[in-house]
């Protein structure tokens, strides 16, 4: 008799402390109720580098193969007694909007001992605020999650990682409490304080915040001009087109390709003429950036008609 591969690959995890298989690990996905419970069973007595693998493993899994879903085992991994599995655990579950979630993030975020844990809560807590708001949700988890982050982020004895964290789940909330917390953070003198205060601006959807975008698009942190050119295309400031032009020549590729996207997000004829330009360069990431968020343009301004025949010439896009 055939015995069940989860059961197969459960017994070489007993057995072995060597990472199984990539083929195997996909018997982790998709599990009925009572092969979680077999799985639990197994997970506690793991060595926990093996653990910690594991769920890394999964995650990089997750993330190349939509249909793949580990979500029971990112549960069981929120329950980890190390907080390198929890925190992998948590960002295993970035796309589940399951909101019975919220009360196991809000409960990491408020308790658990490790600073990175609870960041990653903070982070993850952001995808049910905007749920919230797009009323995808109903306003209890909507407000458990608000209530947990709000708190977070006003606690003075709170790490700053983490509270910086909830800061940016938090802007996606309209309301004047969230703009006086941007505002006090990017008067911050913490630098890390204040790049995160720039990313809430532009997730915000806020124009009230153009001038210190703007402002930050020179600055001589990366990072900052990162989020600053990012904040731009977010927010649409086509009066920023020439700064981003500047930007699209940038030292940093990262803010190179920040800056073509938000081009490509805020679209018109120089922004076009700009994009199409770098689709053209030498250099491979900077064309393939530009192509993106040309495409980006014609989806969101242009003639959608041109745009699918586009992707029909494209097969590969």
């Amino acid at each position: 008799m055939m015995r069940h591969p989860l059961d197969v690959l459960l017994d070489e995890l007993r057995e072995s402390a060597e990472m199984p298989a990539q083929a195997s690990l996909y018997h982790l996905s998709s599990l009925a109720a009572e092969e979680v419970a077999r799985v639990r069973e197994v997970w506690p007595y793991l060595p926990v580098e093996l653990r910690r693998r594991l769920t890394t493993r999964l995650v990089e899994l997750a993330e190349a193969d939509f249909e793949m879903d580990f979500g029971a085992i990112f549960r069981l991994g929120l329950e980890d007694e190390d907080a390198e599995v929890r925190t992998a655990a948590i960002e295993g579950l970035w796309e589940d909007e399951d909101v019975r979630l919220v009360p196991l993030l809000v409960a990491r975020l408020r308790e658990d001992e490790a600073v990175t844990v609870r960041a990653a809560a903070a982070t993850s807590l952001g995808r049910f605020i905007l749920l919230g708001e797009l009323e995808k949700i109903r306003p209890k988890p909507h407000g458990l999650a608000y209530n947990a982050l709000l708190a977070a982020c006003q606690a003075a004895d709170e790490d700053i990682e983490v509270r910086r964290r909830a800061l940016e789940s938090l802007a996606y909330i309209d309301n004047e409490t969230v703009v006086e917390l941007i505002r006090e953070a990017y008067a911050a003198p913490e630098e890390k304080v204040r790049i995160s205060a720039v990313f809430a601006m532009g997730r915000s959807a806020d124009t009230r915040w153009a001038s210190q975008v703007r402002q930050e698009l020179f600055s001589p942190n990366p990072e900052l001009r990162y989020e600053a050119a990012r904040a731009c295309g977010e927010l649409q400031l086509t009066e920023a087109t020439p700064e981003l032009e500047e930007l699209a020549d940038d030292a940093d590729p990262e803010v190179q390709e920040a800056a073509l996207w938000a081009l490509g997000q805020i679209g018109g004829d120089k922004a076009r003429e700009i994009l199409e330009r770098y689709c053209l360069a030498e250099d491979e990431a900077t064309r393939t950036a530009a192509e993106a968020a040309l495409d980006e343009l014609e989806f969101l301004h242009g003639d959608l008609s041109e745009f699918f025949t586009r992707l029909i010439r494209e097969p590969d896009w």
